[in-house]
């Protein structure tokens, strides 16, 4: 009975004083964030909640299970010490992460807040995603590498693994060579501001959004919502278009093929009424102008202006539409023409006055 009493006492115990910090804390984490609404850290904070019970519950549960005298235990002591152990280290990982995690949030929401350039919002998003990434894995490497020491084989082979990492480490290196150069362009990627996520890009002849940065891979919508999942030493080796860098707005062009006796003046008052009932432009700048000719129709080129390429596309799309709708209900003599010329008739000479109509034959007698 003692002992069932004990055994009661320890679990009992350790669940309610679990329970009671997690309200406490849960409570000065709600005051916090109502005294400065102005960080979201508090908020944040109060996610690491479960592991932070988990952490308490396991560590007083590793201290005083031995107390109960309950014989199972006793007798799977070593188990049940190193059950307890390898919980207490994962949910402190958890904790760990937990905590780095509402930091960086906190620090980056306050920055994007108090920051009006879209482009350096981008660039510490880009680079906050990675370094919380960094942080997980090398959490996650010390947890595992904390719970294999918790085994006394491991801490017996200790020396013998640490006498073969240099062979180990250069048969790492080799075999995940294409791993590590990812891994370290996403590094030159996040601090070298080369891309960033939300940055528009045009990559292998595809136009998209950069969507996701990771440490190995980068993933592009595209605007038909598909993805492109590329490694991120494509864009550290290979040249792409980063349509974002240095400002989102753009310019863009128009070309329509119309008949020589197009109304060029027309068209170009047409364009900037046309312009000026589009919202999606920004007012920046246009014009019209001939760029080339052929001979059956002349190139006329339309230049307009967006703040993003969402924008130009929308822009570029109506003047586009409108135009040719205007043309062809108002002047269809300006849209291209295939002329026929009228066949001879069988009775005229078709080599000019004075022929006979006959061709001579080549190579005959004299």
């Amino acid at each position: 009975m003692n002992t069932a009493l004990r055994l009661l006492t320890v679990l009992g115990g350790s669940a309610l004083l679990t329970v009671a910090a997690g309200w406490a804390v849960d409570r000065l984490l709600r005051r916090a964030d109502v005294r400065h609404p102005e960080t979201p850290l508090w908020n944040a904070l109060r996610r690491c909640r479960p592991a932070l019970q988990i952490v308490l519950f396991a560590a007083l549960l590793r201290g005083a299970y031995r107390q109960t005298q309950w014989q199972p235990l006793q007798d799977h002591e070593a188990g049940v010490g190193r059950v307890l152990s390898l919980v207490l280290i994962g949910a402190g990982a958890w904790l760990v992460v937990g905590l780095a995690s509402a930091v960086v949030e906190s620090g980056y929401a306050r920055y994007a807040t108090g920051t009006r350039d879209p482009a350096r919002v981008r660039r510490v998003r880009t680079q906050v995603t990675l370094i919380m990434r960094v942080v997980t894995a090398v959490v996650g490497v010390v947890a595992v590498a904390a719970m294999l020491l918790t085994f006394p084989s491991f801490r017996a082979l200790g020396t013998s693994v640490l006498a073969s990492a240099g062979i180990i480490g250069i048969v790492a290196g080799i075999a995940a060579q294409s791993t590590l150069g990812n891994l370290f362009a996403g590094f030159q990627i996040a601090f070298g501001d080369m891309v960033r996520i939300g940055d528009t890009v045009v990559v292998a002849g595809e136009w998209g959004v950069v969507e996701e940065i990771t440490l190995t891979f980068l993933a592009v919508r595209t605007w038909d919502e598909r993805r492109i999942t590329m490694p991120v030493s494509y864009f550290t080796t290979r040249p792409f278009e980063n349509w974002s860098r240095g400002g989102v707005q753009m310019t863009g062009t128009v070309f329509l093929h119309c008949d020589h006796a197009a109304p060029v003046d027309l068209i170009r008052e047409k364009v900037h009424e046309i312009l000026h009932r589009c919202p999606e432009w920004d007012g920046r700048g246009w014009d019209v102008a001939v760029t080339e000719t052929t001979p059956s129709t002349m190139v006329v080129r339309a230049i307009v202006t967006a703040k993003d390429a969402d924008d130009l596309w929308t822009v570029r799309c109506a003047v586009r539409e409108q135009l040719i709708t205007w043309l062809s209900e108002k002047h269809p003599e300006a849209l291209p023409r295939l002329v026929l010329a009228p066949a001879p008739d069988a009775g005229s000479a078709p080599f000019g006055p004075g022929t006979t109509g006959r061709v001579p034959k080549q190579g005959g007698r004299r």
